[in-house]
């Protein structure tokens, strides 16, 4: 991709911000973005829906964020609330005690059910979404950026932000590098109904799993089975699988394919792990599987890119808008990508330890014995979920570049206070002042809220950028996020 400086730098634009694709982490871009009055058009190359309705699973950390913003009840009520245990490798462990969380539990909801709640948010918000609308080349210079479509239709923009997915197309028209490894094995996931009974299923997927960590075939309420089995040898890659290719890979693991029939979806998956090497090429950033990709051992995926999309929208608002420091849209990589490194890393960890190779297999029944300790399984539960993460925001206290939980404060609940994705000052001495920044920034002054600090400023993805009780600091720490004051 060149820089052109063509009579394109004078052409009206479109929006502010193009996003190719509209899946969960473009359409809560596309909302966020929304909230600081940006003008957004979202480029969806699908016409319709997908035809499988895959299951995931909204972590601890999404839920959070959710609720930030007010879409929470909304969400809950189309999902199925289950413990937040068992991630890890699936090593099937109870919750452990002592998460930080007011949201400590899983949430699973149908793809294409989470994706039009957050499209419909996105909309309310005032957002355009055009469907059947395919990017096929990315053109930037100093001003903005060209997006040309599939069929020659040529679009305007200040940003590009590439959803796209896995084979994005805006990641390589830009030549970004995605470094990692090729899918080395391939499985079918789906859920279906079964024609045995339950007991003659549990006893022989328990005797396979000794053996074939990568089978499974467990209840997953309403009549449903969810089944997980090797792809090996079976149907054309770029076909969706049948339920004939489940069923014959079944009765050759299983020497039974146990009656399947009636498929919800069918899916098949690989173990590609990859990584973009940058997220930000001028006026162009990446986010979501266009970043990165990885098996879905652990269901961490969407998730990652929903909160790639929430650290986001924020700072690149604040850019467009010209009060963002000359640093602050750098962020966004500096504080996503090894996020996204170390999620890569755990479930590379998390895919040995399915191998049926017998030191993988030893080392799975050691951290079966460490998972013993709450420490260690809180740990990792902290890890899969994204509550552990701690941004590098410099020297500090412990609590310095976390979130900050969904604490009691005296309104209520400290994110009902950032459902308009502002920044808030926590102010447990009442003698601080936002004055200049409360156009972006708002205050509460409340001795009694449960914070073991005298004053925080959260950013609008409500992470904690500074600690103190100092009114000149703050001034420093709100310019550094927040831009200059206001005149």
């Amino acid at each position: 991709m060149h820089a052109s400086h063509s009579t394109a730098d004078r052409a009206p634009l479109d929006a502010d911000v193009i996003i190719a694709g509209c899946g969960p982490t473009g359409a809560m871009l596309a909302a966020e973005l929304r909230l600081h009055d940006v003008r957004v058009l979202v480029l969806e190359q699908e016409t319709e829906p997908a035809s499988f309705v895959r299951i995931v699973g909204l972590h601890i950390r999404t839920i959070e964020q959710l609720a930030m913003r007010g879409l929470l009840d909304r969400v809950r009520d189309n999902a199925r609330q289950r413990p937040a245990a068992g991630f890890f490798a699936a090593i099937n462990k109870p919750a452990p005690p002592g998460v930080d969380s007011a949201h400590n539990y899983l949430l699973g909801i149908p793809q294409p059910v989470i994706v039009n709640l957050l499209a419909e948010h996105a909309i309310a918000l005032g957002a355009r979404i055009r469907h059947g609308s395919a990017v096929a080349n990315v053109e930037q210079d100093d001003e903005g950026v060209t997006v040309e479509l599939a069929d020659g239709q040529r679009l305007r923009s200040r940003y590009l932000v590439g959803c796209d997915g896995a084979r994005s197309t805006v990641r390589k028209r830009l030549g970004v590098g995605f470094d990692g490894e090729p899918s080395r094995a391939e499985t079918l996931m789906g859920e279906l109904e079964v024609g045995v009974p339950h007991e003659e299923i549990a006893a022989k997927a328990a005797e396979i799993r000794e053996t074939n960590r990568t089978f499974s075939l467990a209840p997953f309420g309403g009549g449903l089975y969810r089944a997980v089995v090797p792809a090996a040898g079976v149907g054309d890659r770029a076909q969706p699988p049948t339920l004939e290719d489940f069923r014959q890979q079944l009765r050759a693991i299983a020497g039974t394919d146990f009656g399947v029939h009636s498929p919800r979806w069918l899916s098949r998956f690989g173990d590609a792990t990859r990584l973009a090497a940058s997220y930000r090429v001028g006026r162009v950033l990446l986010a979501g599987d266009a970043a990165h990709i990885h098996p879905p051992i652990g269901g961490q995926g969407l998730n990652l890119g929903v909160q790639d999309a929430f650290n986001l929208g924020w700072k690149l608002a604040a850019q467009l808008r010209g009060r963002a420091p000359q640093t602050l849209l750098d962020t966004y990589h500096a504080e996503r990508h090894p996020v996204a490194a170390d999620v890569l890393d755990n479930t590379r960890a998390q895919m040995e330890l399915l191998s049926t190779e017998p030191g993988p297999r030893a080392v799975r029944r050691l951290f079966t014995e460490l998972m013993d300790f709450d420490d260690v399984n809180r740990f990792l539960m902290e890890k899969i979920t994204a509550i552990g993460i701690r941004y590098d925001l410099g020297e500090g206290p412990d609590l310095l570049g976390r979130r900050l939980p969904d604490i009691d404060v005296k309104p209520g609940r400290l994110y009902d206070l950032l459902h308009r994705g502002r920044g808030l000052l926590l102010d447990r001495t009442d003698r601080l002042s936002i004055d200049g920044w409360s156009d972006r920034v708002d205050h509460l002054a409340d001795p009694t809220a449960a914070l073991d600090a005298p004053c925080v400023l959260l950013r609008p993805d409500g992470h904690v950028a500074w600690i103190g009780d100092d009114q000149r600091d703050l001034d420093d720490h709100l310019t550094r996020w927040f831009g200059k004051p206001a005149k």
